[in-house]
């Protein structure tokens, strides 16, 4: 697969294209489809996009969104990546929203909930939007996780086949969403997690990449350089089979 690179002049231009990049294919999939289905990344970066996003008039109604990861803590904890998604996209009214966690969970993080709630959408997403950390992570699929080899198993099929699987999606992605245990424990949301796999998130119509700073576009070009070599999880994600696969970078 060959990545397409957009690299912008600031935080601010990043922000306006790939709101626009979303909002393009978010009414393709209305006017075509009649409901759009987004995984959205949570992040620093990613609130200046929802903003934008927001304030465009559409039939929200028709729109769900979930998380591409969130952290194992209650529903209104300051850590909760859909809450803080839904304060970003809060002039946006109507949306349908897909936790992948339960409101207030208990015990060891398990992906059954978030599976659950899967299992009713398992159509392609119409965008997959992504961020990545300093260590190579992307969703919560971070280095050193235990489970981590096989949350980055991706079916053997052709790129028209990832793009194109909404009449059998289960034969293609088997798994949704799994629990991953950091290993060392992040800082920042210092949390269980539970990710969607890198197969589903392959699972998309339009896939982006948006990162910002010298120091994670370092990382990106040494997994490119050292492809199947690689230990950092976004490798895997570089190297997967998909139509339409995007970086959109910023200083």
């Amino acid at each position: 697969m060959t990545w397409t690179t957009h690299t912008h002049s600031d935080s601010a231009a990043l922000a306006a294209a790939v709101a626009e990049r979303i909002a393009a294919a978010l009414d393709q999939a209305l006017a075509q489809r009649q409901q759009a289905l987004l995984a959205l990344a949570g992040g620093r970066t990613s609130p200046p996009v929802f903003r934008q996003l927001a304030s465009a008039q559409r039939d929200w109604s028709r729109v769900s969104i979930l998380p591409s990861d969130e952290r194992w803590v209650a529903a209104d904890h300051a850590d909760n990546n859909l809450r803080q998604m839904r304060a970003a996209l809060a002039g946006a009214e109507g949306i349908r929203w897909l936790p992948l966690v339960p409101p207030a969970p208990v015990g060891p993080a398990d992906a059954a909930f978030a599976n659950t709630v899967l299992k009713d959408y398992p159509q392609a997403f119409d965008v997959a939007m992504l961020g990545m950390g300093a260590d190579g992570h992307f969703a919560s699929l971070f280095p050193g996780a235990p489970n981590l080899a096989a949350a980055l198993q991706v079916p053997a099929v052709g790129a028209d086949s990832v793009r194109e699987q909404d009449a059998s999606p289960t034969d293609l992605v088997p798994t949704a969403a799994v629990a991953i245990l950091p290993d060392p424990m992040p800082s920042a949301g210092p949390h269980p997690r539970i990710s969607l796999t890198l197969a589903r998130l392959l699972h998309s119509r339009l896939l982006l990449l948006v990162i910002t700073g010298e120091d994670k576009r370092a990382v990106l070009e040494c997994a490119r350089a050292e492809g199947e070599t690689s230990k950092l999880p976004v490798a895997a994600l570089l190297r997967a089979a998909h139509p339409a696969a995007e970086v959109h970078w910023s200083p």
